[in-house]
């Protein structure tokens, strides 16, 4: 095939990607051979799919089986794998700094530090970041660069293709309640798991795992369970991790390992488990954590789908405790979500995201050379897959992104020599675990407040006066502040967060309370109520089901602004926050419970 030439062509050798006719070896990824056939194997080493399923196979229910094709590290792609000629490598670079910034605590770095861990140019770091900041995946404040819960969509579209957290996180909130305990779901990552879904206890002494986080399989209640059905290839390639991990210090969410356990270990570990049906973590993450873990199988093809487990800590139960007390009530609701995946009706798709080719190239007039257009239209691909479009052809992606034929095909080369995709049965791409990877984890316990500050020190800076953002009180009768922005004034609306103030008596309270005046306008302005001089307005927050989670004000010196002025000036700009607070919050909230404190 020819080298692509229009959009994807090369400007300053950091916009473009190199060309070529054919994806190399170790890429796993289909590359066409000519215009009409729709993929075509490419030829060399590729690792194959693990075998819990075939990758990208369906079960009865819709659920897609995940499919590993990753290595779990930090690197853009598996150790020693050569580039596609095609690859996209603005497309690499953009998922690299993505990584750095996923491993980094609060998921914030300084530009200079991306520098530095990516080892590109400073002025490539700035283009990446900048077009990152445009479509909303990251944070840019002043030298330093934070994820933004918008990169959650590309995660969301990886859980949403899966469908399992949908159809089975209930059951493991269920069993969570019943228990008092932890209770997780994670899948196979090559030769590691990946939690998909975490019913967390509140205590003191509670779990710091996070959804889309990356532990190596032998050191999990669930590696056991995946590795029963590795095939020798698989094990070695863990073999090889091993050797040259021996600390793991390629997986940041567990702690170094301090004493080194014989491969023979984990092989004897999994023929158990192959033989129990079920396996034991007895403190192998660290001191004092204990799990029990029983496989969810695939109605379809009788593998492992998933796996449920139950997670608690020594001073509650030894692990022979732990079995003896709680494998019954664990097997009894895996029992119950496998009959939830076998009577699931087929998902209905819906419709693709619109205009996303358009708005790239709309970025691009606007920004010129800082909007590096091929990163963008990569990122793109991954919102094509969703719930009812878990395998998608070459055709069905450039259909539903709405790019041309040849940068979709690039593309997804790309996307599969960073292994967040893999080829799949009838010509198809499937998403993998991987995608997790891209920010999931460090956004996955963001709180409202957390989503709505950076939306609120904007707004202030536009209005020039003071905002905050509250939620209603256990009470009903009081609201708590959770969030503020003050602006430079001598005269100002003054309060700190936390401080609780009578509902009735505020305009953030009468949203709250949905006083019939404040549902009908779709705001409340209260003059004069709390304290003389003080005029406040405000508006609803509302989360993705529709039901309001917060309210959001602006307070002012009723002398500044007249009630009219108010509800002409402010009153659009508040609006314009809240939906973008509740775009974010919507994004946030599709698979983790997002904290109104």
């Amino acid at each position: 095939m020819p080298a692509h030439t229009n959009d994807d062509t090369p400007r300053d050798g950091t916009d473009g990607a190199r060309d070529g006719s054919a994806a190399a070896p170790d890429t796993g990824v289909p590359a066409e051979t000519n215009a009409s056939a729709e993929t075509n194997a490419s030829a060399g080493t590729a690792a194959p799919a693990r075998t819990t399923a075939p990758s990208g196979s369906t079960a009865p229910s819709g659920t897609t089986a995940p499919s590993g094709t990753t290595a779990p590290s930090g690197t853009i792609a598996p150790a020693g794998a050569i580039a596609p000629a095609e690859a996209v490598t603005p497309l690499l670079r953009g998922i690299a700094v993505l990584r750095r910034l996923t491993e980094a605590p609060g998921g914030t770095l300084s530009l200079s530090t991306l520098e530095k861990t990516t080892g590109l140019a400073r002025s490539t770091v700035d283009r990446l970041t900048a077009t990152l900041a445009r479509m909303g995946h990251v944070r840019l404040d002043g030298r330093d660069v934070t994820l933004a819960p918008r990169l959650m969509e590309l995660g969301n579209a990886y859980l949403a293709a899966l469908r399992l957290p949908a159809l089975l996180s209930a059951r493991a909130d269920e069993l969570a309640d019943e228990l008092d305990e932890s209770v997780s779901l994670a899948v196979g990552d090559r030769d590691g798991i990946r939690f998909i879904h975490q019913a967390t206890r509140r205590r003191a002494m509670s779990l710091s795992f996070r959804i889309g986080d990356l532990l190596p399989a032998e050191r999990t209640a669930p590696g056991p369970l995946f590795a029963a059905e590795w095939t020798e290839s698989d094990w070695r390639r863990w073999r090889e991790r091993r050797s040259a991990d021996p600390k793991d210090h390629t997986f940041p969410a567990v702690p170094p390992r301090e004493h080194p356990t014989p491969d023979e270990d984990f092989a004897r570990r999994t023929a158990q488990a192959a033989t129990d049906d079920h396996a034991l973590d007895d403190q192998l993450i660290e001191p004092g954590l204990v799990a029990l873990s029983v496989p969810v199988r695939d109605p379809g093809t009788g593998r492992v789908a998933c796996v449920a487990s139950v997670v608690s800590h020594t001073s509650r139960h030894t692990a022979p405790d732990l079995r003896a007390a709680l494998l019954p009530r664990l097997r009894a609701t895996v029992a119950a979500m496998e009959d939830d995946l076998r009577t699931a009706p087929p998902p209905e798709p819906g419709p693709p995201r619109a205009g996303l080719a358009t708005w790239t190239g709309a970025s691009k007039q606007e920004l010129g050379r800082e909007f590096v257009e091929s990163l963008a239209r990569g990122l793109t691909v991954l919102t094509a897959f969703d719930e009812g479009r878990s395998a998608l052809t070459l055709t069905q992606v450039a259909q539903a992104t709405g790019l041309a034929r040849a940068t979709a095909r690039r593309a997804l080369i790309t996307l599969g020599h960073a292994g967040l995709l893999a080829p799949a049965p009838g010509n198809t791409f499937t998403l993998t675990p991987r995608v997790l990877s891209l920010g999931f984890p460090a956004l996955s316990r963001t709180s409202l407040p957390e989503i709505a500050q950076p939306h609120l020190t904007a707004l202030a800076d536009r209005v020039h006066e003071s905002t905050s953002l509250a939620v209603l009180a256990e009470s009903g009768e009081e609201i708590q502040y959770t969030a503020r922005a003050s602006t430079t004034r001598v005269l100002s609306a003054r309060v700190t967060v936390g401080a609780r103030l009578p509902a009735r008596a505020t305009a953030l309270g009468h949203v709250l309370l949905a006083l019939p005046e404040a549902r009908t306008q779709g705001y409340a302005l209260v003059d004069e109520e709390l304290e003389a001089g003080l005029r406040s307005l405000a508006v609803p927050v509302r989360d993705r089901t529709g039901r309001v989670v917060a309210a959001l004000n602006v307070a002012m010196h009723a002398a500044r602004r007249t009630a009219a002025a108010c509800r002409t000036d402010i009153l659009p700009e508040l609006s314009r926050t809240a939906t973008l607070i509740e775009a974010d919050l919507s994004v946030a909230g599709r698979f983790v419970h997002v904290p109104p404190t």
